[in-house]
């Protein structure tokens, strides 16, 4: 049998905590409810989406349960075939991704959606600048 590799372990329980995060961010459950779910605390969650604590098989279950979706989909396993499927959860569970994603979503005018997504990239942009010039 094969040692474990630590930061090999360490990504995946940090990309199952992001996918966990996103998916119930996407239902509108909070950490408590998911929490009250898993029989665990709203804290034990929190450790769960940021990767400090791993998940036991059977709350890996409970959890797709309680999501719905598969544990196939938590752990990584089913994706879209995409190489940067888990640079994007890691992107929308950032706070305020997918409220922004949503909000933006809900922007019937094209003209509108566009207008904001330059705004974005012009405010990503400078701020770029700002660290190259800073030496950050």
């Amino acid at each position: 049998m094969e040692p474990k590799d630590p930061s090999r372990v360490a990504a995946l329980e940090l990309a199952i905590g992001a996918r966990m995060r996103t998916r119930r961010r996407q239902l509108g459950l909070s950490q408590s409810d998911l929490a009250d779910k898993l029989g665990v605390s709203f804290q034990q969650v929190q450790k769960y989406e940021r990767g400090a604590n791993r998940v036991a098989a059977s709350t890996l279950v409970a959890a797709s349960l309680a999501l719905g979706t598969t544990v196939a989909w938590l752990v990584g396993e089913e994706a879209s075939g995409r190489d940067d499927d888990e640079d994007v959860f890691r992107a929308l569970s950032r706070p305020g991704a997918l409220e922004i994603l949503q909000a933006f979503n809900a922007i019937p005018d094209l003209p509108a959606r566009m207008a904001l997504l330059a705004l974005v990239r012009e405010m990503a942009a400078s701020s770029s600048e700002e660290q190259r010039h800073s030496g950050a």
